[in-house]
């Protein structure tokens, strides 16, 4: 069985690029959460020259839309959200100093080369399993956007956090890679 990292973070580019596809994580401290409507209005922001609520140099975000919390629980299931859907907005997030993203899911080829170009990292968390993923989430802070419900930015303090490198900053994918034994030529 290989090897599980450990990242504390913030992740930095340098951490970013030791990390390989298929590789799997344990992730410690700080990550945010957005979805679609979280980084369309970012993004409409940045296009009006505006400063966004966080600085996401050397940050991740997790794409997740918590359900409600249960009394004394900080969060409800923490699933993933489809990566896919931030795609439109991915660059322009990835430009504002974005090291790693987690959700589920393929990327578009500009994702993959604005990665590349930034020293940035896909990683992914298994869908199905947001109740124990849930459990790594030990505090959860909306940011802002509070108007967005469960798609708000909002900081999440985690503990062995895990997930999988899906992409790496190369543009490796372990979706493609960890198939190729499996099919016939």
């Amino acid at each position: 069985m290989a090897e599980v990292k450990r990242i504390t973070t913030p992740l930095t580019k340098e951490m970013a690029r030791s990390l390989k596809a298929g590789d799997s994580v344990l992730i410690t401290g700080t990550i945010f959460s957005a979805r679609d409507a979280a980084h369309k209005v970012m993004t409409e922001a940045l296009d009006r020259g505006e400063k966004l609520p966080v600085d996401f140099t050397n940050q991740i975000v997790y794409y997740l839309g918590p359900t409600p919390a249960k009394p004394g629980d900080p969060i409800g299931s923490a699933g993933p959200t489809t990566a896919g859907r931030m795609d439109k907005y991915t660059p322009q997030m990835i430009e504002q100093g974005l090291s790693g993203m987690i959700g589920k899911g393929y990327r578009s080829p500009e994702v993959v080369e604005a990665m590349k170009k930034n020293s940035t990292v896909f990683m992914v968390a298994i869908g199905g399993a947001a109740a124990l993923i849930a459990k790594t989430i030990k505090a959860y802070e909306v940011l802002a956007y509070p108007e967005l419900g469960a798609e708000a930015l909002a900081k999440l303090t985690v503990e062995d956090f895990p997930a999988i490198v899906a992409i790496d900053c190369d543009g490796n994918n372990y979706y493609e890679e960890g198939q190729k034994p499996y099919r016939k030529i």
